[in-house]
């Protein structure tokens, strides 16, 4: 046999490999995309963000003058309104922002209704 006839299926051997090397990196997610790793990062960064601010939110409530009456009437709502009765009342608002973060009002009425006041 020629180097010739030897070194073609070599090749298609060492370009499939590739292919099918990265197809499997890809698929079980050893390697990403910057735009994954970027979403990634993002998600785990408001993730980070809800956990510190939740319990200030809940130290919020505690101070407010009527929290057991504020307790009793959360319990009477649906829980997709929780996070709005939560911004209504301030006790998400963060001292520097003009802005509530949804998520940190749901977070904090979970802690709510599973804390002791």
């Amino acid at each position: 046999m020629s180097k010739k006839s030897l070194l073609t299926p070599v090749l298609w051997g060492v370009a499939g490999g590739a292919i099918a090397a990265t197809a499997l990196g890809f698929a079980t997610g050893f390697w990403m995309t910057t735009s994954k790793a970027e979403a990634l990062a993002t998600d785990r960064a408001s993730n980070a963000v809800v956990v510190a601010l939740a319990p200030i939110c809940l130290d919020n409530y505690r101070k407010s003058s009527n929290a057991e009456a504020q307790l009793a009437a959360l319990k009477k709502l649906d829980e997709w309104k929780y996070a709005t009765f939560i911004e209504e009342r301030g006790w998400a608002s963060m001292p520097g922002s003009d802005r509530v973060n949804s998520s940190v009002a749901s977070a904090c009425a979970k802690l709510i209704l599973g804390a002791k006041t």
